[in-house]
């Protein structure tokens, strides 16, 4: 069993993920985010971004946004997914984390923002921490013989609906599955250094390598939590046989010494 991760962008090879994946059995979690800001916009609605002091950059998710989130996540891309893989003959089933539920997520009262040289704390929104994974539904289905696929969507503990961050919610379920291996697809061909694919990171020296965007440098740090547990891989999404090649060594290893 493997967990995969598919960035919004890498999920513009969507057609030769599914056939890459028809070759094992999986759990399939989405990102997506550039289609919530694309239809959000539609809407009337302008997406949010806020900048922490690490420099991470992530989406603010407002009342408003929430709504959008979960229509696209939950709604459109999850089903689309679905649907890929039934036409390749998997049997597939598509839900969020909040469905069972199977995520729990801890909601953020403040998020401490950088901008302009200034730090300052603005209300948390509905984004979320996960603080739990209830496997019971994903084993049940997949002890049917179905694959899963999860959009990071969570029950907060408060029984609100909360936008979650996909690497945490692959990272999350990586670790309460312990699966053969997490991979981990986005639009690069792995963790780029010096201008180079660095084959191997240790999770122990991941916050001290420079030249690592934000983004990327997310995904390190979740992924370092897993590293000792499965094995856990960064590769790019865009290219044929995606998880095929990672396995085989393309992209970058996360490891622990």
């Amino acid at each position: 069993m493997l967990v995969v991760k598919v960035g919004g962008r890498a999920l513009r090879n969507l057609r030769e993920i599914c056939r890459d994946l028809a070759k094992y059995e999986f759990i399939l979690v989405h990102g997506g985010g550039d289609e919530v800001s694309d239809v959000s916009r539609r809407m009337g609605i302008e997406p949010k971004f806020v900048t922490s002091p690490s420099g991470l950059r992530s989406r603010y998710t407002d009342e408003n946004e929430i709504e959008v989130y979960v229509m696209v996540m939950a709604g459109k891309i999850n089903k689309l997914i679905v649907n890929e893989l039934l036409n390749l003959g998997i049997r597939a089933v598509g839900i969020s984390g909040l469905d069972g539920p199977t995520l729990i997520a801890e909601r953020k009262e403040r998020i401490i923002v950088q901008e302009g040289g200034r730090r300052f704390a603005i209300p948390g929104g509905y984004t979320g921490r996960i603080v739990e994974v209830r496997r019971d539904l994903i084993d049940s289905l997949t002890r049917s013989g179905y694959s899963v696929v999860i959009s990071p969507i969570s029950r907060g503990k408060g029984g609100e609906i909360l936008n979650v961050d996909g690497d945490q919610a692959a990272v999350s379920i990586a670790e309460a599955m312990l699966p053969e291996g997490l991979v981990i697809l986005s639009d690069v061909d792995g963790v780029i250094v010096d201008g180079e694919v660095r084959r191997v990171i240790w999770a122990d020296e991941i916050g001290s390598i420079e030249g690592i965007g934000g983004g990327m440098l997310r995904k390190l740090m979740m992924s370092a939590k897993v590293a000792g547990l499965t094995r856990v891989l960064i590769a790019n999404g865009l290219r044929d046989e995606p998880v095929t090649r990672a396995l085989r060594g393309e992209g970058t290893s996360i490891e622990v010494r």
